[in-house]
């Protein structure tokens, strides 16, 4: 068995687990490396995380394909982890662009992927039902065309662009898991009643829930929900520019270094990136 098809069935098995697992969000290798020290068992790409590192916005268009596959197979090639990659919405209208999307992701090392049924225009932001359907089902042929079991997701994106819909977000994961999709995935649920409805409307696939600071839940919490899988998005990309920042400000105002008491030592961090 390859490298490839080892962490595709391993990433495959977590999902079939009778508990939740988490899944962080490296935006680039050193995060890989320090998130797999501690002995997480999958990962996820971050567009946002991947564009802040760029100096760039989380916005249509800050990312080209290009730069997400390159960051997904540096992730890739930083840890024997499984790693999944956020696709975005295909960087493709058409679902043989999303079919073909998906292929070249799948070159990259990568086991999972998600897509998502957001067009990136302000004015309307998410497909059309029955087109974002059939991106889904074109998805699904290309992730089965694989010579490994690649995990498809398949994201309702209505609630992330200010759409609060419930029922129409369910409709649609509803049908993205008709298609075939893999895992189940509405960014920004607001309560623990939302969770739980997606989690039982699609019933038995598994579910994907992105941890905010809106949603107070725990692991032990969405795992009892019957949630299989979360993620964090940028959080720790955010949570480590936010340090920065504030050590930064600390410097520059105050003219202090108190933040050096927060810093990791120099040997573990050493350490950590000679695995």
């Amino acid at each position: 068995m390859d490298a490839q098809t080892l962490r595709a069935e391993t990433f495959k098995a977590l999902h079939e687990r009778d508990r939740a697992f988490v899944m962080p969000n490296p935006w680039d290798a050193g995060s890989a490396k320090m998130l797999a020290s501690l002995g997480f068992e999958a990962l996820a790409t971050t567009s946002a995380g991947f564009a802040f590192s760029l100096g760039r916005p989380d916005a249509e268009g800050a990312l080209s394909l290009e730069d997400t596959l390159g960051n997904a197979g540096m992730i890739v090639q930083a840890t024997s982890l499984p790693v999944a990659a956020d696709l975005e919405n295909g960087f493709s209208d058409t679902p043989q662009g999303c079919a073909e999307t998906l292929l070249r992701a799948a070159a990259t090392g990568i086991v999972g992927g998600s897509i998502e049924d957001a067009t990136g225009i302000a004015v309307d932001p998410i497909y059309p039902f029955d087109l974002s359907v059939e991106r889904v089902e074109a998805a699904v042929a290309a992730a089965r065309s694989l010579p490994f079991p690649f995990t498809l997701t398949a994201r309702a994106e209505n609630l992330l662009h200010g759409r609060l819909d419930l029922p129409d977000t369910i409709r649609r994961l509803q049908a993205y898991a008709e298609a075939g999709a893999d895992v189940l995935y509405a960014p920004a649920l607001r309560s623990a009643e939302e969770v739980l409805a997606v989690v039982k409307a699609v019933a038995p696939k598994p579910v994907n829930i992105l941890m905010s600071g809106a949603l107070k839940l725990s692991v032990a919490q969405l795992s009892e929900m019957g949630v299989k899988r979360i993620s964090v998005g940028s959080a720790m990309a955010l949570a480590a520019y936010g340090e920065f920042f504030r050590a930064a400000q600390e410097v520059h105002e105050l003219g202090t270094f108190t933040f050096t008491e927060r810093s990791m030592p120099f040997r573990q961090a050493n350490q950590l990136f000679k695995g």
